[in-house]
């Protein structure tokens, strides 16, 4: 294809330090910058579920990984980069993915004192939680991401790449899972 050319590669390759879904063997390996207070993100992710349980359904469950990457943008976002940081915190007490899942479905909801409520429905422990928030103990994780995605060709989120290359057709799920699913072949 031609168009491939035109296309940017992933710059960073995935690895046992990303937060991922599914096993890195898969057949495809799906990674997306995202931003927790871009809605855009949120619709995104929540198609990508849908198509994951799709896939795990018609291909079996190590057909697709799922990797998220950090891309608040900041400029546009106030509360992205703190939402990031919540989401690195709870990562360092398991819970990455739970929480991942409620600041996607709280967007208007990222303040300090939601993200704290977040924390503590999680069961977290809200001491260490606070702690690696003040001292901003996962801001270089978080910045490693988007030196990632900025070496990768990402200017905004959400940015995916499959098996390597970005994604740039429509985000819709009929579009989205024909190139999951040609990438495979």
């Amino acid at each position: 294809m031609s168009q491939d050319r035109d296309r940017s590669l992933l710059f960073v390759p995935t690895s046992i330090q990303d937060r991922i879904q599914g096993e890195l063997s898969a057949t495809v390996v799906l990674v997306m910058y995202g931003d927790y207070q871009c809605s855009k993100s949120a619709d995104v992710y929540r198609l990508i579920k849908v198509i994951g349980r799709q896939l795990s359904i018609s291909f079996g469950e190590d057909y697709l990984c799922f990797i998220f990457r950090h891309f608040p943008q900041t400029q546009i976002h106030s509360h992205a980069q703190r939402a990031a940081q919540a989401a690195q915190a709870a990562a360092a007490q398991g819970q990455f993915w739970q929480m991942h899942d409620i600041l996607l479905v709280h967007q208007q909801e990222l303040g300090n004192g939601y993200l704290v409520e977040y924390a503590n429905d999680l069961g977290l422990d809200i001491s260490q939680f606070l702690r690696d928030l003040s001292k901003q103990v996962h801001v270089a994780c978080i910045n490693e991401d988007i030196e990632s995605g900025l070496h990768s060709g990402v200017t905004a989120a959400p940015a995916l790449f499959i098996n390597g290359i970005q994604y740039t057709d429509r985000w819709n799920i009929t579009q989205l899972m024909a190139a999951i699913v040609a990438a495979s072949s």
